[in-house]
């Protein structure tokens, strides 16, 4: 009786551990890929299911994005200029039988190959184009290592060059050029002021040349804003002008000089009765 009881203890135990090896839970966001005596089953997942114990293998991968932290290496750009960059790859395996089958270790794999890929791709360029043109190679890098992953069942979905150092002596001379660029716009700017202030000079020139009046009417001008709080005694030489011309120049400009000099006498008055209420009003209170 008690190796009847033995004997059926165990085989609940054995039966219990097969039926615990059978069942497989796997998350959302995982995959199982299932091999049986050797050949490639299935891929199963998400949730429960079945395998045979001691016959079915399995492989769990993980269908999240990953990310490959691509170390600082040295690349030599088409103009012959050694530059440090690093860059960060994002991948997924999208067809899990393909990243198990197809190659040995696909996270491995792809980190090699976003290295060799990185170093071929910016030996092809110039460092201009490099230091500019950072999301045209971005894309391209994600097209060329997705191309040669495919075949893995990994997608690599973007590629990032985070950093491009540059060699001090490489960084001192794109500051001087830098400089010099700025010195030559301003020097550009500059001259070209300078013409149109010429070119204005002379245009007025001729015209006062042409237009005798105009060059009194200027001066007079003048002498209106030297004049803007005094009264002023214009004396205007007889010349080319005539004496009706110049008598009425002179008759304008003292009354231009009369109105202003009412307008000012008006708003001090009204400041004045201003200041002479507030005070008053003061004096109520």
């Amino acid at each position: 009786m008690a190796e009847f009881i033995s004997s059926t203890l165990i085989a609940v135990l054995v039966a219990f551990f097969i039926l615990y090896q059978a069942v497989k839970i796997v998350r959302e966001y995982e995959r199982v890929v299932i091999f049986r005596l050797g050949r490639f089953s299935g891929v199963k997942g998400p949730g429960i299911f079945f395998i045979i114990p001691i016959i079915d293998r399995v492989i769990l991968l993980d269908l999240r994005v990953f990310t490959i932290d691509v170390a600082k290496q040295v690349v030599i750009t088409k103009d012959n200029v050694s530059v440090e960059v690093d860059a960060v790859i994002y991948y997924r395996v999208t067809e899990p039988e393909r990243a198990v089958i197809q190659v040995e270790n696909y996270r491995l794999a792809t980190s090699l190959l976003a290295q060799t890929t990185l170093r071929d791709v910016l030996g092809q360029i110039e460092l201009d184009d490099l230091l500019s043109k950072r999301d045209e190679l971005n894309k391209k890098l994600q097209e060329i290592l997705d191309r040669h992953t495919d075949p893995w069942g990994i997608k690599v979905t973007a590629v990032t060059l985070r950093d491009v150092s540059l060699p001090e002596s490489m960084r001192r001379a794109i500051a001087k050029q830098a400089e010099s660029e700025r010195e030559k716009r301003s020097r550009i700017i500059l001259a070209d002021g300078e013409f149109q202030a010429s070119k204005t000079m002379t245009d007025a020139a001729r015209l006062y040349e042409e237009v005798p009046a105009a060059l009194k009417l200027r001066e007079l001008q003048t002498l209106v804003d030297i004049a803007r709080e005094k009264t002023l005694i214009v004396v205007t030489p007889s010349g080319d002008m005539g004496t009706g011309s110049t008598a009425g120049l002179t008759a304008a400009l003292n009354r231009e000089l009369s109105e202003r000099e009412t307008v000012r006498k008006e708003e001090a008055r009204k400041d004045a009765l201003r200041e002479a209420a507030s005070d008053a009003a003061m004096m109520r209170r």
